[in-house]
């Protein structure tokens, strides 16, 4: 099996897109329409991971709640400083600033991690993680 995809409900698609495009840098790979609702798939490329905006037409006036058991979307960043200043020009605050992070592998040597938080337009959890 592959994986395809991961689908979250939208409540605005255009500050939607716009973080997820001009932001994160993913392409819009297919926009498929339902009666009810519009699909909008993202990735890097077409054989990519991808995450698919869902765009009800008659959406909850407050949007959606975000439950408990989803955690948050992980993308790399090259250099963290640069993540920062588009967070900053493009309007966008962290919910956790970038800071180290120490993972220890089985047999006890750790490595450490530049992350940092952000919530996209409907709340969703997204992690950095300088690479």
């Amino acid at each position: 099996m592959k994986f395809l995809h991961s689908m979250i409900r939208v409540k605005n698609i255009d500050k939607s897109l716009k973080f997820y495009q001009d932001f994160i840098g993913l392409k819009l790979i297919e926009k498929k329409s339902l009666e009810d609702c519009d699909l909008y798939f993202l990735g890097e490329d077409e054989n990519s991971c991808q995450i698919e905006l869902t765009y009800n037409y008659e959406t909850p006036e407050n949007g959606y709640a975000n439950g408990n058991a989803f955690g948050h979307f992980a993308f790399g960043v090259n250099d963290m400083n640069i993540a920062t200043k588009k967070v900053k020009e493009m309007g966008y605050e962290y919910l956790w600033e970038p800071f180290e992070l120490e993972l220890k592998d089985e047999n006890g040597n750790s490595s450490k991690k530049l992350i940092a938080f952000i919530k996209d337009p409907d709340g969703n959890e997204i992690e950095l993680i300088q690479e």
